[in-house]
């Protein structure tokens, strides 16, 4: 186990968070992990694992000890026969994706980025868009957590199951995830289909194209009528990816090297905003590709931004946005960031975003080192007026007192907090304002 006095300050991925922990420790096992934590406890150090930054907020800042993950990683165990696949935590989603296809498996649905820790990813309810099957957290069926005594508990739906159910989006305030469990099943392919389509058909279509297929998303570019749709559904095939010029174009031309030049442009120069958003608009055409999950659902994503997101009722999430569109002209911002939205089931998970209901997301962001503010705040006060909840790892203003409000298993949750961590070993700013002391 490698361990640093006087670390160097961590910051994560958007520039917006930093740390400046007086210990990290990178261990390679459950148990190096759990010797760190109750070395720490016993220190009155508090503790926080990070992942690799994906996070907008300071949900894994720490002034005491840090544990980083690039040491804990790798499957540790397969079971065909059960669909399930055990991972260290530490592991990127691009790893364990890779892992997952080179053994003709993989997950049902997934986000659009790989680049977090699965930890990182269950621990703040990452999501895909789905129609049927939900977010990652969803998919877990056992983990492995490091309490605040430097306990090991096992955690499934038979064993330690309240714990499982609040641990399954934890925040971090339970413990240290050490190893996850996923259900998995064969390799599938899905064909996608991406093209642009109106702003007032996309919404007045949404119920009918959520209900059409098994994942639909899309994206509107503030300022204009364009919108940007896809839909991903399986294929018994044959595959037909996309060609590799193709790919590049698209996804790293279009949507990250030109988009990136766009978007500072926009920064110097707010007035250009809505003709260049008209621009962006019309530059992305139509395609169909055939391809594994992991290939379909993910995209590169080089352009660095801050993000608000929050899951609205899905019969609500329309009504929303019409007011978000209604509120950007009216107050003059200028926004060259599109609008993203997605879809996922109602679950069981206590802190999940989509627990109880089924959920549209709305994601607002802006290019780092543009002012955000102003945008946020305004679009927070529509979403929260729908009963929105926020996304764990991303900028948001609300506190415990209005979680407790549209979470109806919150008390649940800090019950079993209370239990495994009361003296706040991993508490940080953070927790004390989303969760309360």
């Amino acid at each position: 186990m490698t361990e640093t006095a006087r670390a160097s300050a961590w910051r994560n991925w958007a520039g917006n968070v930093t740390a400046r922990p007086v210990r990290t420790v990178a261990p390679a096992t459950t148990e190096e992990t759990a010797r760190a934590v109750a070395r720490a406890a016993g220190d009155g150090l508090r503790v926080k694992a990070v992942g690799t930054g994906h996070s907008f907020t300071t949900a894994a800042v720490t002034d005491g000890l840090l544990i980083r993950p690039e040491r804990l990683t790798g499957i540790r165990a397969a079971d065909r026969a059960a669909g399930t696949v055990t991972v260290a935590a530490g592991s990127t989603l691009r790893a364990l994706n890779h892992a997952l296809s080179g053994r003709g498996l993989s997950l049902t649905n997934m986000g659009d980025i790989m680049a977090q820790t699965v930890s990182g990813a269950v621990s703040t309810g990452t999501h895909g868009t789905g129609r049927d099957s939900a977010s990652i957290s969803a998919q877990i069926t056992g983990l492995e957590l490091v309490t605040a005594d430097g306990s090991v508990l096992r955690c499934s739906a038979v064993e330690h199951p309240e714990v499982f159910a609040a641990a399954r989006v934890g925040l971090g305030a339970l413990g240290v995830i050490t190893a996850l469990t996923f259900a998995v099943e064969p390799e599938f392919l899905l064909r996608a289909r991406e093209e642009p389509m109106s702003f007032s058909r996309v919404t007045e279509e949404f119920d009918q194209l959520v209900g059409e297929n098994e994942h639909f998303e899309f994206y509107w570019f503030p300022h204009t009528e364009f919108c940007t749709t896809k839909r991903n559904n399986r294929s018994p095939g044959p595959a037909a990816p996309l060609g590799r010029l193709g790919a590049w174009v698209e996804d790293e031309l279009l949507s990250n090297g030109v988009f990136a030049a766009v978007c500072a442009l926009g920064r110097a120069a707010p007035a250009t905003v809505p003709g260049l958003a008209r621009v962006t608009g019309r530059a992305l055409s139509a395609r169909g590709y055939t391809d594994v999950p992991y290939k379909v659902f993910t995209s590169p994503r080089r352009v660095r931004f801050l993000e608000m997101e929050y899951a609205l009722p899905r019969q609500a999430a329309m009504a929303a946005l019409r007011e978000l569109r209604t509120m950007i002209e009216r107050r003059g911002l200028r926004i060259g960031f599109p609008v993203e939205v997605r879809t996922a089931p109602a679950d069981d998970i206590p802190l999940s975003t989509a627990y109880g209901r089924d959920t549209a997301y709305i994601a607002v962001h802006m290019y780092r080192g543009t002012p955000h503010r102003a945008y946020f705040t305004a679009a927070e006060q529509i979403m929260t007026a729908h009963g929105g909840r926020p996304h764990w790892g991303k900028l948001h203003s609300r506190d415990a007192a209005y979680l407790a409000g549209v979470y109806p298993r919150f008390a649940e949750f800090t019950a079993v907090r209370d239990r495994l961590d009361p003296h706040r070993v991993f508490g940080n700013d953070y927790l004390r304002r989303v969760l309360g002391d």
